[in-house]
């Protein structure tokens, strides 16, 4: 057996449960199918021996290129096409006993629904955490976010599946507040205020390109991180990132960097600084209504 055709049965070993995944990311199985035939290319250009965990590779790579799908269709304002979206509009309950499979499907197609009202990142943590079990750690390498933030990205989702809590408007109003009474604090030199916004054992997190620019690898506890951001973010403003409520700096209209924080209970829990230029050329941003 040569290796190419090794490597095509391993893969579709695996290919029912990678289209389920895409699948329940993206609501569509054609862009299902896209995505799994993208993670087929570029499985088929790897060292495939090398893998001690193909599932999980296989898993990670639909993950991402199901995000990277999810963020272009958002900033290009797009809606899955799917003969599934049409039946969650019908919404029609079955007339007899005959059509529970419908119904069946119909009870899927409502969850579908309510998974294209996530920004993508949540989007993503949710399914695969509550519905394949993916560990946050594992997804946190899929959505280039701490453990930590994982976690709260899955809980804002399950939260909002549920339909219990806060509105999305509500929540990413709350937020914006939040984020903005940061912002202003960090640049009045207000210690106290910052640490009255930030959880005690806050994290702050810094990727390696915004290291060069002089930031901190990684700060711990309330006390560090205010004293960080004492005097800074002179030129911050808070903006959507993919969905959810956080700042850009980009001086001269030139974004150079980014920051996320995980927001829990009326407090900021981590923030992430991102500047990797690939990481930012992927991100959704946009603008607060004036």
């Amino acid at each position: 057996m040569d290796e190419q055709t090794w490597m095509a049965e391993r893969f579709e070993n695996h290919r029912e449960r990678l289209e389920q995944v895409a699948r329940r990311i993206l609501g569509s199985t054609g862009d299902a199918a896209d995505a799994v035939q993208e993670a087929w290319l570029r499985f088929s250009r790897t060292e495939a021996q090398a893998l001690d965990n193909l599932a999980g590779w296989l898993t990670t790579v639909v993950a991402r290129i199901c995000l990277d799908m999810l963020r272009a269709r958002r900033s290009r304002g797009e809606e899955p096409e799917d003969d599934v979206v049409s039946l969650a509009e019908r919404n029609t309950p079955p007339a007899d006993p005959e059509q529970d499979a419908r119904a069946a499907e119909t009870v899927g197609v409502a969850l579908m629904v309510v998974l294209d009202r996530l920004a993508p990142a949540e989007r993503v943590a949710f399914v695969l955490h509550d519905l394949f079990d993916v560990p946050f750690e594992d997804i946190a390498r899929i959505v280039d976010r701490s453990p930590v933030a994982t976690r709260q990205l899955a809980s804002r989702a399950r939260r909002r599946v549920q339909g219990v809590g806060r509105t999305i408007e509500e929540e990413r109003g709350a937020d914006r507040r939040l984020v903005e009474a940061f912002l202003a604090a960090s640049r009045q030199g207000d210690v106290a205020g910052l640490v009255a916004m930030l959880d005690p054992a806050v994290v702050y997190r810094a990727d390696a390109a915004a290291v060069k620019l002089g930031s901190p690898p990684e700060l711990r506890g309330a006390d560090s991180v205010a004293a960080m951001f004492k005097g800074r973010a002179q030129i911050a403003t808070p903006v959507l990132i993919d969905g959810t409520v956080g700042a850009r700096i980009a001086p001269n209209g030139r974004l150079l960097l980014v920051l996320r924080p995980t927001i829990a209970e009326g407090r900021i829990v981590d923030i992430e600084a991102v500047a990797d230029p690939t990481i930012l050329a992927g991100l959704v941003i946009d603008e607060f209504p004036a």
